[in-house]
């Protein structure tokens, strides 16, 4: 009989350059895991650097084959790094992983609530092969990471979807992601209205629609299946009825944005209640009118000022930086576990 492979070594990386409030008990669930990792990096200087450098300097300071990357507002679950040590050691092909939201968001609050369930829900909705990635909660093999150039910090200098076009290049290199929502974690994130349609529109929908753009493709999953685009027209309707006042039309809307999102609407009705679900009928058209109103602006960009054409600088993971301003973000905190 063959000798059974070795399990994968884990360094889980965690970008906390924002100083945030959660950070200690992010930390202690991981450490805390039922399958702890080889290590910890926790990367909390300086100030201010965005989460693409941060994640970029752990990764550069790891020795793990796989790079885990949680972010600072995330408690995963004990067995969720298990699972990932797991899903890599069986299967060689598998070059990223990564996992979703639980169900009982940490952040009170009808926004926060709605917020965080529509993203547990769309990854529970599309387990197996992904085109992206995503950082919340996510591994990739060092060897892939380094291969692609890691994230794109000289594009992405603050928090944007940096995450996502890692993925696209990985899949564009021949790697295979999958996303297992079994593995899991708690998002304590407290969303405002104002927080998310800025993130929605600014943040996360602007830079997507021009990035995929550039690539030329139109993904299926995630944020882009066609439910999700029915549920912008619905979203669309009731905007026009509410400025022609037409009730009739409104509830017609509402009623249809339900019904397409019929799955959705009971898990926020278990979990946050009547008053809840119907506040996010609310909060979901919001949502959907500011990605469509990222997909205007962005297509309109691209028409006005030509396609996105700045080349992709990823990180390269040099350790003789060529200039102040390509520095790597000092790693504050590795802590690695005895043997």
């Amino acid at each position: 009989m063959a000798p059974q492979a070795a399990a994968p070594r884990i360094g889980v990386i965690v970008p906390a350059t924002d100083g945030p409030s959660t950070l200690a008990r992010c930390v202690d669930a991981i450490r805390d895991s039922s399958d702890s990792p080889e290590e910890v990096i926790v990367v909390a200087e300086p100030a201010g650097t965005g989460p693409a450098a941060a994640r970029n300097a752990g990764a550069e300071r790891a020795t793990g084959d796989i790079l885990v990357f949680v972010d600072a507002d995330v408690i995963v679950h004990p067995d969720a790094l298990g699972r990932i040590r797991a899903a890599f050691g069986r299967d060689p092909s598998l070059q990223a992983l990564f996992g979703s939201y639980d169900d009982e968001p940490g952040a009170s609050g009808a926004v926060s609530g709605f917020r965080n369930l529509l993203h547990h829900h769309v990854h529970q909705q599309a387990a197996g092969p992904a085109e992206t990635f995503w950082a919340g909660l996510g591994a990739i093999r060092r060897q892939a990471f380094f291969a692609v150039g890691g994230f794109d910090q000289s594009r992405f200098p603050r928090a944007s979807i940096e995450d996502v076009e890692l993925g696209m290049r990985l899949v564009a290199g021949g790697n295979r992601i999958w996303l297992d929502p079994e593995i899991q974690g708690t998002h304590l994130k407290g969303w405002t209205l104002l927080g998310m349609l800025r993130t929605d529109f600014a943040r996360r929908g602007f830079p997507w629609v021009r990035l995929l753009v550039r690539s030329r493709t139109v993904p299926r999953h995630l944020n882009l299946g066609w439910t999700h685009r029915l549920s912008a027209v619905a979203s669309l309707l009731a905007l026009f009825a509410v400025v022609r006042r037409r009730p009739g039309l409104l509830a017609g809307a509402a009623l249809a944005l339900v019904g397409l999102n019929r799955s959705l609407y009971a898990l926020v009705l278990r979990r946050l209640g009547p008053g809840g679900a119907l506040a996010g009928v609310g909060v979901h058209m919001l949502h959907h009118l500011a990605a469509t109103a990222s997909v205007a602006a962005g297509v309109a960009a691209d028409a006005l000022g030509g396609s996105d054409t700045r080349r992709s600088t990823p990180w390269s993971g040099d350790r003789s930086p060529p200039s102040e301003s390509t520095l790597p973000v000092p790693v504050d905190e590795a802590t690695a576990r005895q043997p």
